[in-house]
C-alpha cells in the first residue's frame, strides 16, 4: 500500500517572528509532510527563519494571497494539500484531522475557527466574516460557517482544477464557491484560533479588504450563476418600469389619449433594457454550464487518493 504524499503550503509576507513556530508545529503533527514556505518577497528575515526551521522555500514575486496560492497549487504535486497561514494563529496539531478527512472522501476541509481568546478576533475581523459567510450562503444556496478560514485542506482533484483567478485575500471566497458549484464533498473541522504574537501585525486590512471580498462575491455570483444574476436585474428594471408606467395609463383610460411624457419613453427604454438583461442571462447561463462541465471533466480526470491510501496512513 502507498503512503500518500502529503505537502504543507505556507504563503508568508513578513512572518519572521511566527513562521518557524508554524513549520516546526506542523513537523510534528505531520512527520512524513513535505512543508513548503512560500515568500511573497518579505523585507524582513522571514526566509532565513523558514530555512533554519527546515522548511523548503519558494519565492513568488506577485504580491498578494492569491498569486501565492495560485503558484503553489501549480507547482506542489502532493495526494492531500493542507494550507495554512504563516502567522501562528492556528492550531498544528489539528492538521492530522484534516488531512484525515481528505483521505476519507471530501475534496476540501475547512478549519473552522474557534478563538481561545478574545484578542484573536478584532471586532471587525468577525462581523465582517460572520457578514460576508451569511450572502455568500445565501447567494449560493450552500450553507457555510467561515469562508476566510486559511486553514484548508485539499484534495489533488480539487488543486488540479482549480482555474483560480483571484490575486490578494479573496482567494478564500474563490476556493469556496469552486466547491460549491461542482458540488464537492466539502467538511468543516472546528480548531483553535488563537491571537498573533506581540509584535506580529495582521496584514489583512478590514474595510478595503472586506470590500474587495464582498466584490468579489458579486463577480462570481454574475459569472457562476448568470440566469440569476442578470434576470434579477433585469425584474427590478422591469417592475421600475411598470411603476413609473402608471400615470401615463392613468391618463389613457381617462382621456383616450397617449400622453408623450418623459417617463413613458423612460419606461419603454427600461422594460427593453429589463428584456435584454433576461436574454443576456439565459444566453451566458449556457455559456456557464458548459464551462462548469469543462471543469468537472478537469476534476474527474484526477486521479483520487484510493482506500489503500487512507488504509496506510491509518496503520
Amino acid at each position: 500500500m502507498s503512503v500518500p504524499r502529503i505537502a504543507v503550503l505556507v504563503p508568508c509576507y513578513n512572518e519572521e517572528l511566527t513562521v518557524a513556530e508554524v513549520v516546526t508545529g506542523m513537523r510534528e503533527a505531520l512527520p512524513g509532510a513535505d512543508i513548503y514556505v512560500f515568500d511573497n518577497q518579505s523585507t524582513d528575515a522571514t526566509v532565513q527563519r523558514a530555512i533554519e526551521a527546515g522548511a523548503i522555500v519558494r519565492s513568488v514575486k506577485l504580491r498578494g494571497k492569491g498569486n501565492v496560492v495560485r503558484r503553489q497549487f501549480a507547482d506542489i504535486e502532493a495526494d492531500v494539500y493542507l494550507m495554512v497561514d504563516g502567522d501562528a494563529t492556528y492550531h498544528a496539531a489539528s492538521a492530522p484531522l484534516l488531512v484525515r478527512q481528505i483521505l476519507d472522501g471530501h475534496d476540501m476541509v475547512v478549519g473552522l475557527r474557534e478563538a481561545t481568546d478574545q484578542r484573536a478576533y478584532r471586532p471587525g475581523h468577525a462581523w465582517g466574516n460572520v457578514l460576508l459567510t451569511t450572502f455568500l450562503s445565501r447567494l449560493f444556496g450552500r450553507a457555510c460557517r467561515d469562508i476566510l478560514s486559511g486553514y484548508r485542506a485539499f484534495s489533488r482533484r480539487f488543486v488540479k482544477s482549480f482555474p483560480m483567478q483571484s490575486a490578494g485575500f479573496e482567494i478564500e471566497t474563490e476556493l469556496t464557491v469552486h466547491a460549491l458549484e461542482l458540488r464537492m464533498p466539502v467538511a468543516e473541522i472546528a480548531t483553535p484560533y488563537a491571537e498573533r504574537p506581540d509584535g506580529s501585525v495582521s496584514k489583512l486590512n478590514t474595510w478595503g479588504d472586506g470590500f474587495r471580498i464582498l466584490g468579489t462575491m458579486l463577480k462570481l455570483f454574475s459569472a457562476e450563476r448568470p440566469l440569476a444574476f442578470y434576470g434579477l436585474l433585469g425584474l427590478l428594471l422591469g417592475l421600475l418600469a411598470a411603476v413609473l408606467m402608471v400615470p401615463v395609463l392613468l391618463t389613457y383610460f381617462q382621456t383616450g389619449l397617449v400622453p408623450r411624457f418623459p417617463t413613458l419613453i423612460l419606461s419603454t427604454a427600461l422594460m427593453v433594457l429589463g428584456t435584454l438583461l433576461a436574454t443576456v442571462g439565459l444566453i451566458l447561463d449556457v455559456v456557464t454550464r458548459g464551462r462548469r462541465e469543462m471543469k468537472t471533466l478537469a476534476y474527474l480526470g484526477v486521479v483520487g487518493p484510493s482506500a489503500s491510501d487512507a488504509a496506510a496512513t491509518k496503520q
